[in-house]
This record gives C-alpha cells, sequence and structure tokens, in this order.
C-alpha cells in the first residue's frame, strides 16, 4: 500500500516538476503524516538525502512527524488567552483525555491536543478550536463539556 501511494506522488512530482515541499504536502495527505518510511523511500529514488526532507518538514508547522488523532483540539496560547488560563486548561484536557506527558495524541488515537502561538480572538480569550469549531471564554470547568460535544 505504501509503495502504491508512494509512487502515485513519485508519478506526480515528475509530471508537475514539484519539489520536497510539495512531496511531503502530498505524503502528508495520503498517510495522515510525515511517514520515514516513506521519507526514505523518496530520499533512495529521488537521490535526495533524507536530511533534506526532515529540514523542511521541521521548519513548517503544517507538518507532522507522527500520527494525529481523529479530533484535533487546538490551544491558544497567546498573551490574552495565557494571562487567561489557557495552560491550566491544557492541562486538564491532557488529564481527561488521559494524554501522557511528553505525547501529543490519546493512545486511543482519538485525539491530539496542539498549542499555537495565536488564533486570532484576543476578545474571547482564552481560546480552544476543536475540529474548526471554536470554544471561547473557555474554563476548566467547561472541558468535559468541550470534549462531550466532540465524542
Amino acid at each position: 500500500m505504501i509503495e502504491k501511494k508512494c509512487r502515485e506522488i513519485l508519478d506526480k512530482y515528475h509530471r508537475e516538476k514539484g519539489n520536497v515541499i510539495s512531496i511531503l504536502q502530498d505524503m502528508q495527505e495520503s498517510f495522515g503524516y510525515i511517514r520515514e518510511d516513506a521519507v526514505n523511500w523518496f530520499s533512495e529514488r529521488l537521490n535526495i538525502p533524507a536530511s533534506n526532507f526532515y529540514g523542511v518538514a521541521t521548519f513548517y508547522a503544517q507538518f507532522y512527524l507522527r500520527p494525529r488523532g481523529e479530533n484535533i483540539i487546538t490551544g491558544c496560547c497567546g498573551t490574552a488567552c495565557h494571562v487567561k488560563g489557557s495552560a491550566p486548561i491544557i492541562n486538564r484536557l491532557r488529564e481527561h483525555l488521559a494524554i501522557p506527558e511528553g505525547e501529543d495524541t490519546s493512545r486511543d488515537g482519538k485525539f491530539t491536543i496542539e498549542s499555537v502561538a495565536c488564533v486570532g480572538a484576543c476578545s474571547i480569550a482564552p481560546v480552544f478550536i476543536v475540529n474548526k469549531k471554536v470554544f471561547g471564554k473557555m474554563t476548566v470547568d467547561r472541558v468535559p463539556e468541550m470534549i462531550k460535544e466532540i465524542s
């Protein structure tokens, strides 16, 4: 299966004169994240060091090196959200979803928590976005309610 998808991306790369970014975008679209075995596959066939792929993938926030959950919870950690308590809410989310320290995704693969610098909605801080739905003026006590809406 990986061979077939990688070959499709490679064929598109040759047809459209793509670059490392476009390969990474297509790889992530196909697999949901940047797979090490797929990077190695392209590296060998294109004679591009794997480190070039990883250099680009780690520079841009749009790329993920690990599988993400079915539901993405984005917590704003900008100044207004931080001052109004986004960190304790993120901690409560991690606890509620049993996401181990140092991990972003729940063991069952249902949830990924990510922090961003700012979502641009300071007037309703702290702000959390769950699968593109905005939850403003969040509190630690509202965490179960937010999770219930997507569970």
